[in-house]
């Protein structure tokens, strides 16, 4: 099986630097240019499934990519970006004033510390996990998954065995990421970017 991995397009949050988790926020005029990109990227694919989380982010990207594929996109909750419980809605200079030692416990990547109201990172992890081995299972030759730069990130760590502590990957929006999975799980490309042709941005991971 192939998968291809793609983080959402910009939105409005991570133009603000403001943690979204699992809020939802609209696409920027930016994001939806980068949406197209991303969908041109994989015109030529022969995709048996587009696959999502549910959150407006990621499910308007993939329709993007579905409609240039005349393929339906599939909702999976459990390529949610994390639940950020209280960090939600905030940027980071407000965290650090009214939640100063939870932010100070997050920047620490203690992997069990786990926001107040929601998630920590092997919750994450584990989660993520289980929703591509679902997708393996499923039986696919080609699928492109849609979800967050946190979920995908959280999946390729539990799949290719990284302590929860570390955080070794950072996804811009709209790019894509590919995985060869037969018997291993293998990355084979992370985090291109080289189809959206000046359209990054510098959104935030949450």
């Amino acid at each position: 099986m192939k998968l291809y991995c793609v983080r959402h397009g910009e939105t409005e949050y991570n133009l603000q630097h403001r943690i979204q988790g699992q809020f939802d926020s609209a696409l920027s005029a930016l994001g939806h240019k980068q949406c197209e990109a991303a969908a041109e990227a994989l015109a030529g694919i022969a995709c048996d499934a587009v696959i999502a989380s549910p959150l407006r982010r990621a499910e308007e990207t993939a329709e993007y990519i579905a409609r240039r594929l005349n393929v339906p996109v599939k909702l999976e909750p459990r390529l949610m970006e994390i639940h950020a419980g209280v960090f939600q809605g905030h940027n980071w200079h407000e965290l650090d004033q009214h939640f100063p030692e939870e932010a100070a416990r997050w920047r620490s990547h203690d992997p069990d510390f786990r926001i107040p109201g929601g998630e920590s990172r092997r919750d994450v992890m584990l989660r993520t996990a289980d929703a591509f081995r679902a997708i393996r299972e499923a039986g696919y030759a080609n699928a492109i998954v849609v979800a967050h730069g946190g979920s995908l990130s959280a999946a390729f760590k539990a799949l290719l065995e990284i302590p929860a502590s570390r955080t070794p990957f950072e996804l811009g929006n709209g790019s894509i990421s590919t995985i060869h999975w037969e018997k291993e799980f293998k990355l084979l490309t992370l985090n291109e970017t080289g189809h959206l042709h000046g359209l990054l941005s510098s959104g935030g991971d949450l």
